[in-house]
């Protein structure tokens, strides 16, 4: 039986714990913030009205695909694809190739970011079979533009920092939601979960801290997940109507 990603792959193991998502998403929320098509993401006007919950949404589509038989995950790719052609011909414009390289490279970037601030340090192997996953994704919705291997894929990134990020309108606007969504004490720990994963260049723009409050109790909440309390501590981060999509995450 042919899979998307296989079984004992990196990719399955960050994608399949919850608190490693959940982190994930936290950066991609501020680099999504900041990316000069942000407005492709108001146009629908789903993100702004709803942004924990178009959170999910995400998560869904890329964990069909990750874990996925590859036949279905394909399938998943291709309703992608077309939600995105079927948002441009609404609005009658293209979405730039680079916004959707943009995309892929965050789910990159953030992948690697989040499972070595909450497990280790991936070796280059692994480093570029992360790559590998989401270039095949990429390949699949016809991107142009794509670095073929991880070390190409660093000097695109770096690139792409520098040139399709800016602190716009929709960037202040996007911030006041997710404060309104989540409520001080969640956002707080949306700002400092972000603070541990985001290059230099959105941590500059977001005139955000360098050091995380969070960092000194990563040991400690990696102690609670091996006692089972992790679950209490991600219930406080989200809303309480999340609780079952969280659980959810967590695959054994």
């Amino acid at each position: 039986m042919e899979y998307f990603v296989e079984k004992n792959s990196i990719v399955r193991k960050i994608w399949g714990k919850s608190d490693t998502v959940l982190l994930i998403f936290a950066g991609a929320a501020a680099e999504f913030a900041l990316n000069k098509a942000v407005d492709w993401l108001y146009f629908t006007g789903k993100l702004p009205a709803d942004p924990i919950g178009r959170l999910f949404s995400t998560v869904t589509y890329a964990r069909k695909i990750i874990f996925a038989k590859n036949e279905s995950a394909l399938k998943a790719i291709d309703a992608i694809t077309s939600i995105h052609k079927s948002v441009e011909s609404n609005r009658g414009r293209q979405i730039p190739d680079w916004a959707y390289r943009d995309v892929l490279f965050m789910l990159i970037h953030y992948s690697i970011a989040a499972y070595e601030v909450l497990e280790h340090k991936l070796s280059d192997e692994e480093l570029q079979e992360v790559f590998d996953v989401f270039y095949r994704v990429g390949t699949r919705m016809n991107i142009k533009g794509l670095p073929t291997n991880y070390d190409e894929w660093l000097k695109s990134r770096k690139h792409d920092l520098e040139n399709d990020l800016e602190k716009s309108k929709f960037s202040v606007d996007l911030y006041k939601q997710y404060k309104k969504h989540l409520g001080a004490f969640r956002y707080t720990v949306l700002l400092e979960g972000q603070a541990m994963v985001v290059p230099e260049k959105v941590r500059s723009l977001l005139n955000m801290r360098k050091y995380s409050l969070l960092s000194p109790i990563i040991p400690l909440y990696k102690f609670s997940r091996m006692i089972k309390a992790d679950s209490f501590i991600k219930s406080l981060i989200l809303p309480q109507k999340f609780k079952k999509e969280i659980s959810e995450l967590d695959v054994a």
